[in-house]
């Protein structure tokens, strides 16, 4: 018999009260002006408050990576987020953080914004979820490559 490529594996499923869930997402947003301002410690820092915002928030972070101009993140979260609410919340609360911790960075931004104001989000199927993961893990050593 042929496989069922409909069938979804159960560990691979979230539940909530009511319902049952597999939303992942590719985002992706860009330092205003594609600065390369976060480095030198700044990227731990990054990856140190989303961290934080997941938690807080209740989303996970299945693979991320803070590249000097942009970031990467793959993430799955509940049906109730609106991923615009959800880029919104961790754009804002970073850069809120980051200008407080690091008011340099307003002097190489100017105009007070550390984001552009786009981004990308792309959905994740169970099929691609494990290539997506790598190309975000793999970013570091592409950008080395580069130089």
């Amino acid at each position: 018999m042929e496989k069922d490529i409909f069938n979804i594996n159960k560990n691979q499923l979230s539940y909530g009260r009511g319902y049952v869930y597999s939303l992942q997402y590719h985002l992706v947003w860009c330092t205003k002006y594609r600065k390369k301002v976060l480095k030198d410690g700044i990227d731990l820092e990054c990856k140190k408050m989303l961290q934080d915002l997941a938690e807080e928030y209740r989303f996970q972070i299945l693979a991320m990576e803070v590249m000097p101009d942009h970031i990467h993140m793959l993430v799955d979260c509940r049906p109730q987020f609106y991923i615009s609410d959800m880029i919104k919340i961790m754009k804002g609360n970073l850069a809120r953080q980051m200008f407080l911790l690091h008011p340099e960075l307003k002097k190489e931004l100017w105009g007070g914004h550390l984001w552009n104001p786009s981004y990308c989000a792309v959905t994740v199927s169970d099929r691609s979820r494990e290539q997506v993961s790598a190309y975000i893990e793999g970013q570091k050593e592409k950008e080395k490559r580069k130089l």
